[in-house]
């Protein structure tokens, strides 16, 4: 127990903001495997984007945010949200994404994680920027709820309550 505690205090910061983005990640992967994919093109109204460029979006920002904060490589083929449709496309992407983003979590110390590094204008801890793509994944979390509401599926966040 005094080696895990140890461990855990070496690279604290990094160990919390990565529960966060592990809670975050497994919710939008669970809904992407549970959304039925005739459901995928769905769009509450014509100018939002579908259930499925939501997954897309995602993925790409794994690349774009992640990337930014350790060595990740954006896979050749473009953006996923307008390249891939179909949910098993997609939704293997999205895990592709997820997992680089997880190995960069790991890669890192708090003190790496301190680093500033150019991000909206200003300059960001390496941390800020992950703790703004967990921020982005609930973001479109939520929208992926809502559509899953409207076809009468409970999403997974509420899964046996």
């Amino acid at each position: 127990m005094a080696a895990a505690a140890g461990a855990y205090g070496q690279n604290a910061l990094v160990t919390d903001m990565k529960a966060l983005h592990d809670l975050t990640k497994n919710n939008v992967i669970k809904a992407a495997e549970k959304m039925p994919e005739e459901h995928y093109s769905f769009r509450p109204t014509p100018e939002v984007r579908s259930f499925g460029q939501i997954l897309g979006h995602v993925a790409d920002a794994q690349y774009g945010l992640c990337g930014r904060a350790g060595a990740m490589q954006r896979p050749e083929g473009g953006s996923i949200e307008k390249t891939k449709t179909s949910k098993a496309d997609l939704v293997a992407a999205l895990k592709t994404a997820i997992a680089a983003c997880d190995d960069v979590y790991g890669s890192l110390s708090d003190a790496q994680a301190a680093e500033k590094i150019k991000f909206l204008g200003g300059e960001r801890s390496k941390l800020a920027v992950l703790s703004f793509n967990t921020t982005h994944n609930y973001e479109h979390y939520g929208n992926l709820v809502t559509y899953m509401r409207i076809k009468g599926l409970v999403p997974p966040s509420s899964e046996g309550r």
